[in-house]
């Protein structure tokens, strides 16, 4: 089972991206495949966020399309949200006192917590999630 981080659902949805086509390809294939796709709210808000603010995104989209988008991810028989356990708040101090996490970085510690604590693989393009240890993470476009 994945966790999908935001870095690959913006990538699937903007076709301006260099790394679109393979990003549109691996979701569409997890999104049809057997096995289970945590779409985690983190990444949600962080797609809504980034996608719909035109001092980010060169081609902004307007929230109700990029809430269309969203809608038809979860959709899928495949898709979960995945929420915390009751683990997550030792999961999540744990990595963040062992690695130096400042700024970007606490969305990364809580979504590597996210996986570590279900026991998924965070799918991301993001090389900083090498820093968690005891998180299994993978570049699925690299």
């Amino acid at each position: 089972m994945i966790l999908v981080d935001a870095n690959l659902l913006i990538f699937a949805s903007n076709s301006y991206f260099p790394q679109h086509e393979p990003a549109r390809e691996w979701i569409d294939r997890q999104l049809s495949g057997p096995v289970r796709v945590g779409i985690p709210w983190a990444s949600v808000m962080a797609y809504l966020r980034i996608v719909t603010n035109p001092r980010v995104m060169t081609r902004a989209i307007g929230m109700a399309d990029a809430w269309a988008q969203v809608l038809g991810w979860l959709a899928s028989d495949v898709v979960w949200t995945p929420e915390p356990t009751e683990h997550h708040t030792a999961t999540f101090a744990k990595l963040i006192q062992e690695t130096t996490v400042t700024a970007n970085l606490v969305s990364d510690a809580h979504l590597a917590a996210l996986a570590i604590e279900h026991g998924l693989t965070l799918c991301s393009t993001d090389g900083d999630l090498a820093r968690f240890r005891g998180l299994r993470w993978q570049n699925p476009i690299a």
